[in-house]
Parts: C-alpha cells; structure tokens; sequence
C-alpha cells in the first residue's frame, strides 16, 4: 500500500476533469488524476471495436467544446484538429423526398416543402441565437449559488445573480419572451408556434429528444433544444463538426496538455473511497489500497456514484442526500459503432455526396418521436426508433481501411433500465431502421459495436445510461444542478468539489464545468 501527497486529487480523467486538472496544476498546485480506465477520456475516446476499424465510442461528435478551453489548452498545438461537415443534416423522408441542410442550402431545402417556414426561418435562427448568446455568457460562470448564510455570506451571489439579471434586462421584451419559452415550454409546441411543415420541424425538434428521455412535447423541451445550439466549430457559431482520430483526440491533446503543466494521471487506478477526517474530504483510497492524501478532492464522476458509492453517509447531511438519491438520470439513449463494406445509398438521394457527411436523422416528424417516446416507455423500445447516423470516414480516413467505413448510429428511445437480454434486438431494428432507408446498409455490416444504458453506465459511469449526467430539467439545471445550495461546484462535504457534467452547466463534450470547478477551487486556496 503507497501513501503519496498532492495539493489536488481529481478523481476520473474524462475530459472535464483533464481541463479541471490542467487548470489547477497550470496555477501552481500539484495534480493527480485518478482513472479507472486504461485510457483517459471517460466517454470522449476512439477504440478499435473490429479488427482494423476505430471510432468514438460514446461522445461522437463535436460542437460545444468551449473556444476559451481550447484556446487555453493550446489543443491544436497538441494534435487536434476538427473539421466541419460538409452538409449539417440530412433527412430522408418515406415518400421518397429529403431534407438537407447546411451552410448556403438551408432555406432553399425547406422552400420545397413550405415557402412560409422558408421566410420564416431566418427570423427563427436570429432571434434563437439572440438567446443563445446570452446563455454562452453565462457558461463559464458559476450560477448564483442559493446557500444558507446571512446577508453577508450571500452579497457575492446577489451580486452574481444582479449581474445575469442586467444581461436578461438588455434582451427587449421579444427576447425576454423567448427566453421564458424556451426554458418553460416544450420543444414541439415552441416549434409549432413558427413553422408548418413536419420535415423542418423534426429537424430541430430533434435536438430536443437527444440525450433526453422524454416526448418533444415534453415541457422543458425546448431547453434541450437550446442547449444542443451553444456551440461552434473554428469560430463558426451552431456547427457541428468532427474531431481527426475521433473524440479521443481531444482527450489525448488534452491530457498533452495536462503533461506539459504537470499534472500526474495514473490510469487503471480505480477510486475506492474518498477519504474523510473529521467531516472534511482529504483524499482519495484506490481499489487497491493506495492513499493520495490531498487538500482538496476535485470528482468528475456522476453525482450518485461520488456520493452514493465513494462517501460515508455519516460525512453527507441527511437532505443532501436524499436529494442526490432523487436526482434524475437516464437519457434514453442507446449507441451503436458499425464497421461498412462500403458507403450507403439512399433511395431518397442515391450515390455519394455532401449528405453522407452529415447528420443522417431518421425521425421524420415531431408526431413520430411522440410515439417512440410512447412506445419505449411501455415496451421498453420503440419499434420505429429515432436514428441519427454519422459516417465520420467519409472526413477523416483515419478510421477504417481503405475502401471501407465506419459509422456511429445514436439512437433514441430505449427505456434507461433496458435488459441486456435485448440488446441484440434492438441493435438489429436499429440497423434495419437505416436499411428501410439504404436498401444493402444491413449487407454491408461487417462488424458492430452496441451499447445500451447499462453498457454505458458500466463502461463510462454514465449512470442509466444518462449521457448528461443528469437530465437537463429545469429543477436540474443552473442554481439547482446538482442540489440548491451546491452550485458553485463546492460539494457539502468541506474540501469537495465537483467537476463533472452534473454540475452546471451540464452535458456535452463543453469542458465548461471543469473549467468553471477549478475556478472555484483556485478561490478557497487564495484564501
């Protein structure tokens, strides 16, 4: 048994709790990152799941990586490199027609099925950038944290609060409106109020179900949409684009990075508990008995797992608790990597082109992701899944031998506690659910990779298979993610803290909850 010393433990080395160490160890204080995986990345990694083809295993492409974590990173400089789509998404659609969106293509595409949503359609992008812009502002700052305390203990949250509060009062009244919309309604009825058509509507109605086990017409729907446009790629504000080497090369830059500063990763080296004297966190004891003794515990795990698996009950108030033993996750989500003979063709647009770089989503209308929800909630599946399919080998040949493809499909609905048994089931109706659509894709499998919600929770920790960490409902979300009172990413256990998606601002491959809990923890040193 080894006793070693750090001024910070992180414990997990995805990749906001690579940023949260880079950022520690770049200010001066001595790191050590604690992974159970024999790679570091959490779900942002590539693998090889068949012989010769590689691809993201969980988190598939990018967008909401923040331009200040990369920047400060250095992550180019270190080996990244993304690339855009060549066309956003593409839907095809059983009559035959399609929908395929991008840069200088969208409005005509829509024109075809609804000259009004096409006139309406910029006015619809502005003012939800307009909203969007503000909410970025907000990311790298932690929410006003609702603590116990008197007047004086709370001054810097009423000023923290005072000052989102002037950012919301620059918005006109149109703009307050909107905010309030897409915070309190559901996606299909925020859509509903703009446009007429189905196919434009099942366009951006599907960010709104990604990761989120709910019905577009879910209320609080619209947040996830919102949330799913933050992002940019190389400066260009809401496109989504694709990493070379896949979702691994940002966590392997990133942790370039993290060495360049000093900071120590130790993989295969599970957390067994963290370590508490008298009521306050002072390390890390590993599976296999080891201690790192540390003035401060940094987690990028889950919630539940930190404080249901990792802490004495005794260290832990007995609300608190409860309240993270209520706190909800399960994204609904089931994830599959398919190695390819060769590409697909779609009856709606045969041979090769722009569409099959982009995000290929079989969901046609807002009713049918109604009934998929419906569906997997009664049956534990839906018979007609929601699939989003990506052929990252088409931009980056990195991935696959030459003449041959991978593709990632991430589909939507499966019930979260969805059996092992019927993996394989559902695997295959996914695969045929794209076939309907590419008539030889299923010919054309030579190999897969599926995981469902307790694949994902037992590889990546991603409890229920939630790929947030928690959904992103409005009692989980800002001042209350993951508990009112908590922030500010300080944990009620003193030297706590967490780093991880279940803090604010919530999921996606941003690096904003590392960056904004290492801010944190820098300010209890200073002091």
């Amino acid at each position: 048994m080894a006793r070693t010393e750090a001024d910070v433990v992180v414990l997990g080395g995805g990749h906001n709790g690579l940023v949260c160490a880079f950022y520690l160890a770049r200010a001066g204080l001595k790191v050590t990152v604690l992974e159970r995986r024999a790679l570091v990345g959490g779900a942002a990694v590539t693998e090889e799941f068949h012989p010769g083809f590689r691809n993201s295993t969980a988190s598939y492409t990018v967008s909401l990586l923040n331009p200040k974590v990369i920047a400060d990173m250095d992550l180019a400089r270190h080996g990244l490199t993304v690339v855009e789509r060549k066309a956003s998404n593409f839907l095809p659609f059983d009559d035959g027609r399609y929908l395929l969106t991008g840069e200088g293509r969208t409005q005509g595409e829509v024109a075809k099925f609804s000259a009004r949503d096409a006139e309406r359609l910029p006015e619809y992008e502005r003012r939800l950038e307009v909203v969007a812009s503000m909410l970025r502002d907000w990311i790298l700052k932690a929410p006003p944290n609702l603590s116990e305390g008197g007047w004086l203990a709370q001054l810097p949250e009423m000023a923290s609060a005072a000052g989102l509060g002037r950012q919301a009062l620059v918005l006109d009244t149109e703009g307050r409106r909107d905010l309030l919309d897409l915070f309190a309604k559901s996606a299909g009825d925020w859509l509903d109020g703009w446009f007429e058509s189905d196919p434009i509507k099942a366009l951006f109605g599907f960010d709104s179900v990604v990761g989120n086990y709910a019905s577009p017409y879910t209320p609080g729907s619209a947040y996830v949409l919102l949330h799913h446009v933050f992002g940019e790629v190389n400066g260009k504000k809401g496109v989504w684009g694709h990493a070379i080497g896949g979702m691994g090369a940002i966590t392997r830059a990133m942790a370039k990075a993290c060495a360049g500063v000093g900071v120590e990763v130790r993989l295969e080296t599970a957390v067994a508990e963290v370590l508490t004297e008298r009521g306050r966190a002072v390390g890390a004891v590993t599976e296999a008995g080891d201690v790192v003794r540390a003035r401060a515990v940094v987690s990028n795990l889950h919630p539940r797992l930190l404080f249901e698996r990792l802490l004495d009950d005794a260290v832990v108030p007995a609300d608190f608790r409860e309240r993270i033993g209520n706190y909800q996750s399960g994204s609904g989500t089931f994830r599959m990597n398919v190695a390819l003979s060769k590409l697909p063709e779609f009856t709606a647009l045969p041979g090769q082109g722009d569409h099959l770089t982009a995000g290929i989503i079989i969901a046609p209308t807002l009713a049918y992701m109604d009934r998929a929800h419906a569906s997997a909630r009664l049956k534990g599946w839906s018979d007609e899944p929601i699939v989003e399919m990506l052929i990252p080998s088409t931009l980056d040949d990195s991935l696959a031998p030459e003449g041959q493809q991978v593709a990632s499909l991430f589909c939507q609905h499966v019930a979260p506690d969805l059996a092992d048994e019927h993996r394989d089931t559902v695997a295959d109706l996914m695969i045929e659910t794209v076939d309907r659509h590419a008539p030889g894709f299923k010919a054309s499998v030579l190999g897969r990779l599926a995981l469902g919600p307790r694949d994902l929770e037992r590889r990546f920790g991603l409890v229920s298979g939630d790929i947030f960490h928690g959904r992103l409902t409005l009692d989980q979300l800002f001042s209350a993610r993951p508990v009112l009172g908590h922030a500010d990413h300080r944990m009620p256990v003193p030297g706590l803290y967490l780093c991880g998606s279940g803090a604010h601002p919530g999921g996606g491959v941003t690096g904003a909850p590392g960056h904004n809990a290492a801010r944190a923890v820098l300010k209890d040193f200073r002091r």
